[in-house]
């Protein structure tokens, strides 16, 4: 059932730029009151001005629970509670467990992950008072194996499986848990990996659909507001992702393997290559707090 999103709170990390800044200007359209959380309190303000009426925002690190406590504490002081959380916060970093920093790799896991843990833990309370809503961003990449995107696809699993988790021990509270499921989207996160990257850019264009396509942060936006509506259990993005989630056993079978591993002889030196050139361990527009840099020969 459909339910208005007039007078509700939602709160979003990773609001600065990107699905969840869309997300927002979406809610707000909607009649929603949002608290933006992120790392660049520059484009939290310019956005919270952008949207006007009663909105809020809150410089905050997700891998740093009391920065989370504090915006939480803060979006009640200033909209009087919180009916739904978006823990959209995320990175993705650059190299293979061969080349490029190890540090790059766990903080990609401390914020996509931990963080989301950490996010879901610092609303629950205010969430079992609204009998509320919790969306947790995970991606197709929980479902299909990469090389070069260990870090992430493992991080984007576990945060579907954390979700599944928490969807049980919070339904007798009255919380709904949803996770959320994009494939490519128009990001900076995307965009910055196919231009830091050109072999990992060539490797995508040779993905079959739906793996290989590209979705606007319009479309993907407007999908999760859906979801926020309808207090879904999934939502993905494309809506043919739902196919790729069905077929998640054959993604992981050594057939596939086979079928990436004869392009990946290739891809994975050129892309380690090009690592070694980068010099970083995360895109440009990542925000330097969140980002660690530098890479190993």
């Amino acid at each position: 059932m459909k339910q208005s999103l007039a007078g509700k709170v939602v709160f979003i990390t990773g609001a600065a730029r990107g699905i969840g800044a869309q997300t927002a200007r979406l809610a707000a359209a909607r009649g929603a009151r949002v608290a933006l959380v992120g790392l660049e309190p520059e484009r939290l303000a310019a956005l919270a001005a952008e949207l006007g009426g009663d909105h809020a925002w809150f410089a905050a690190d997700v891998t740093d629970q009391e920065s989370l406590r504090a915006a939480v504490a803060g979006t009640r002081e200033a909209l009087g509670r919180i009916d739904v959380v978006v823990a959209n916060a995320g990175v993705a970093s650059r190299g293979t467990i061969a080349v490029g920093d190890v540090e790059a790799l766990v903080r990609t896991v401390e914020i996509n992950l931990i963080g989301v843990m950490r996010t879901a833990s610092a609303t629950v309370d205010e969430l079992i008072a609204r009998h509320g809503y919790l969306l947790l961003v995970s991606s197709a990449a929980a479902y299909a194996a990469l090389p070069g995107m260990s870090a992430y696809c493992a991080s984007k699993a576990g945060v579907e499986h954390f979700g599944n988790a928490i969807r049980l021990e919070l339904a007798h509270r009255g919380v709904r848990v949803g996770t959320a499921h994009p494939s490519w989207i128009d990001t900076d996160l995307v965009r910055d990996a196919r231009e830091d990257l050109p072999a990992f850019d060539a490797a995508l264009r040779q993905l079959p659909w739906p793996l290989g396509s590209t979705t606007s942060v319009e479309a993907c936006a407007a999908a999760f507001v859906r979801a926020i509506e309808r207090r879904s259990r999934r939502v993905y993005v494309p809506g043919v992702v739902a196919g790729v989630a069905a077929m998640r056993t054959a993604l992981v079978s050594p057939l596939s393997e086979w079928v990436i591993g004869r392009t990946a002889r290739t891809s994975v030196p050129l892309m380690e290559e090009q690592v070694r050139a980068l010099g970083r361990g995360f895109g440009r527009h990542t925000p330097p707090s969140a980002g660690v840099t530098g890479s190993r020969p």
